[in-house]
């Protein structure tokens, strides 16, 4: 007899339980706007958290096209497998100063890398900061 009281009390709470979620989920408030949607930080370390969360038409969207850009290709197919976007002036260091430029790297159409340069990158000469981007993905 337990088990058919059990079993008649666990089909009804399946039964009703949708119900009452839809009611729940009417009431409950929108959440907030994705990140992407929200204007890139320039600070120094608030950019390099936030920026693999954009895709490249919304850095462009945001930033403006790069002052250069260079893409890496494969040999044999001519794909591009990555990509590196130069921008003068967007990031402040901590003390407010300019970095004269940005470099960002791109693969897979993700920030993987942040290089604030000293100069206007041109020409390899001395870095100034590197930082690896974490990964947009959360951690399992």
């Amino acid at each position: 007899m337990n088990k058919l009281v059990m079993a008649a009390l666990l089909t009804a709470q399946m039964l009703a339980s949708p119900f009452s979620m839809a009611d729940e989920a009417q009431t409950m408030p929108l959440l907030p706007d994705a990140p992407m949607t929200k204007e890139i930080p320039t600070t120094e370390k608030e950019f390099v958290k936030a920026i693999n969360n954009y895709t490249k038409e919304e850095i462009i969207a945001q930033l403006g096209e790069p002052a250069r850009a260079e893409d890496v290709k494969l040999k044999d197919s001519g794909k591009v497998v990555a990509s590196i976007w130069y921008y003068h002036n967007i990031n402040t260091a901590p003390d407010g100063s300019y970095f004269p430029t940005t470099e960002l790297d791109f693969i897979d159409g993700k920030v993987v890398q942040v290089v604030y340069l000293n100069n206007d990158g041109s020409e390899p000469q001395e870095i100034d900061k590197t930082y690896d981007v974490p990964s947009a993905e959360p951690a399992l």
